[in-house]
């Protein structure tokens, strides 16, 4: 890959996740969780927080298992979009081709992964409008007011990939990713990558698949403010009886302050503040993190629970 930048995409737009307990995962997301309802069909709900600037950043849909459904991005503009899809045509991934969109979008171009997980690019959006006043914020600057745990906005998604270093190549052909942070094992593999295609630390990352699963899903994640709304959202799961799975605390890789929770239908969910951190050098190189640092736990000492390494959507069969 060409160490020049690409900035043919601009940020990661919207994650669709499937739900075999629709109302039950509607319920989690909107009156615990905190994010906002767009709209909804017979299919899906689209939800946002309540900074993100577009209709939908969570597509939340009706489904007969869990996982991901697809994951899109947002060109720069047209001429980036057509720039982007002549790049994926010629890469040797699997193309799907345009679709239509939905009520977030216009016609997107959606192309798969060598593990199975389905990825868009739009630029036509739909900006959000505020249904009522009771979602009208009282800054004209704040796109809506808040409720619940209240994430800020969309951050990352968390995939799984049998080979990573694979992975890392379709980022970069397809969407012009630069790796930020990653972990080298000691047997050559690479265990994680985190990617960006603007200036954040990171807004996808992909970590090696233990359970045998494909195209699955770790976590979808929405960011805080900061490290108080956290702490705050542990109160308001524990009282709802969300099940945390572990945090509060800090990551060593990329530095978030996090905490995950399990929504109804199992699928892991992320709330993390990331500080003022930003990427902005031109020339990054990765930061490598070896086993040993692994080893150490996390940035305070907190070990890695077991679950966090076998726990992915949909969970996969054990015979």
């Amino acid at each position: 890959m060409s160490d020049e930048r690409c900035f043919d995409i601009a940020h990661l737009g919207h994650v669709e996740m499937l739900t075999d307990r629709f109302e039950e995962s509607l319920d989690f997301f909107t009156r615990i969780y905190g994010l906002k309802l767009s709209g909804q069909d017979a299919d899906s709900a689209y939800l946002r927080a309540w900074d993100d600037y577009e209709y939908c950043s969570l597509k939340l849909t009706r489904a007969g298992t869990t996982g991901v459904g697809h994951i899109g991005y947002r060109a720069a503009s047209p001429a980036a979009l057509e720039r982007r899809v002549a790049a994926i045509e010629t890469s040797g991934y699997e193309v799907i081709g345009w679709v239509d969109g939905d009520d977030s979008h216009g016609r997107a171009f959606r192309f798969r992964d060598p593990f199975g997980h389905v990825f868009e690019i739009y630029h036509d959006t739909r900006w959000y409008q505020p249904q009522d006043d009771a979602e009208r914020a009282a800054l004209k600057n704040t796109a809506s007011a808040f409720t619940g745990a209240a994430p800020r906005r969309i951050d990352h998604v968390n995939l799984l990939a049998e080979d990573v270093t694979e992975f890392r190549r379709f980022m970069e052909t397809c969407l012009g990713s630069r790796v930020t942070e990653m972990i080298q094992l000691d047997n050559g593999r690479i265990g994680g990558c985190w990617f960006t295609i603007n200036d954040k630390s990171y807004d996808l990352a992909c970590t090696e698949e233990h359970g045998r699963g494909n195209g699955r899903l770790h976590h979808v994640t929405y960011a805080s403010d900061q490290r108080e709304d956290i702490l705050r959202a542990a109160d308001i799961f524990l009282q709802n009886g969300v099940h945390i799975e572990t945090g509060p605390h800090k990551h060593a890789i990329q530095g978030t302050f996090f905490l995950y929770v399990w929504e109804p239908a199992g699928n892991r969910v992320e709330l993390a503040n990331a500080g003022a951190r930003l990427i902005l050098a031109p020339d990054w190189r990765p930061i490598v993190w070896t086993e040993a640092d692994r080893r150490k736990g996390q940035a305070w000492g907190l070990k890695t629970i077991e679950t966090f390494h076998t726990h992915g959507t949909p969970p996969v069969s054990k015979e």
